[in-house]
């Protein structure tokens, strides 16, 4: 069972974008800085939407071949797999056809079936389509492309960790996704991060606000940021360096 963190640290770490959710989990030292998110492969189909945060129900599918006698026990062991997990929830699709897809799991069919499942969207790095009628509806789409059919797709396994574009992604992890990409918010800092991004977003704008002022030089500038240099940040955070993005 997968215990669910507390809606008001859902609710924070929605508040901010994913860049600065990926800087403000730097801070941490828990986890290198190349990983923890997906690659520029998998596209939100719809950036207006607004940021989705949520726990991973995971499974893989095929779709250039047909499925088995067991293909709808499959289905059906993925809503249970969905179920049971917090709300609000995110399938995770691997693809595994070579080259991935072939076809897609996901239309308005599917969109419809997995939102009254508690889903509000789905990272894959396979194929979605039915775009309108998703969109219509409210279901985020992160995707490796847009393709028009189904072919043989079907689920293989259910419940397993899945890799999405480098992205490692095991039942029940935390994911934060906008319009610039997908990465997974580590729990045992989840309700410290919305702080730490704060207090980025504090030195940030400082920076901003110098570069856009009359007073502006390039060495008032190097004297602000030695000044910014060493933040105060949140308990359980490093001191972050001089890298500015």
């Amino acid at each position: 069972m997968v215990e669910p963190l507390p809606a008001s640290v859902l609710d924070e770490l929605r508040a901010w974008n994913t860049p600065s959710i990926a800087n403000a989990i730097e801070l941490f030292d828990v986890r290198p800085r190349d990983q923890g998110f997906a690659s520029g492969e998998i596209k939100c189909v719809f950036p207006h939407f607004p940021v989705m945060v949520g726990y991973a129900a995971t499974a893989t599918i095929r779709a250039a071949t047909p499925p088995g006698p067991d293909a709808r026990a499959r289905t059906l062991e993925l809503y249970d797999h969905v179920l049971s997990l917090p709300e609000p929830r995110i399938v995770v699709i691997k693809d595994l056809d070579e080259p991935p897809a072939v076809g897609s799991f996901w239309g308005e069919v599917n969109g419809n079936t997995f939102k009254a499942h508690g889903a509000i969207g789905v990272v894959t790095d396979g194929g979605v389509r039915d775009l309108d009628e998703v969109e219509g509806i409210g279901f985020h789409y992160f995707a490796r492309s847009v393709i028009v059919s189904h072919a043989y797709v079907h689920v293989e396994d259910v419940g397993i960790p899945v890799e999405i574009a480098g992205l490692t992604i095991a039942p029940g992890d935390l994911i934060h996704a906008d319009k610039h990409g997908v990465l997974t918010v580590p729990r045992e800092i989840a309700h410290l991060v919305p702080e730490a991004a704060q207090r980025i977003e504090e030195r940030e704008r400082a920076l901003i606000d110098y570069c856009k002022s009359a007073e502006f030089s390039t060495d008032g500038l190097r004297d602000l940021q030695q000044r910014l240099a060493q933040p105060r940040v949140p308990e359980g955070a490093a001191a972050p360096g001089t890298t500015y993005a």
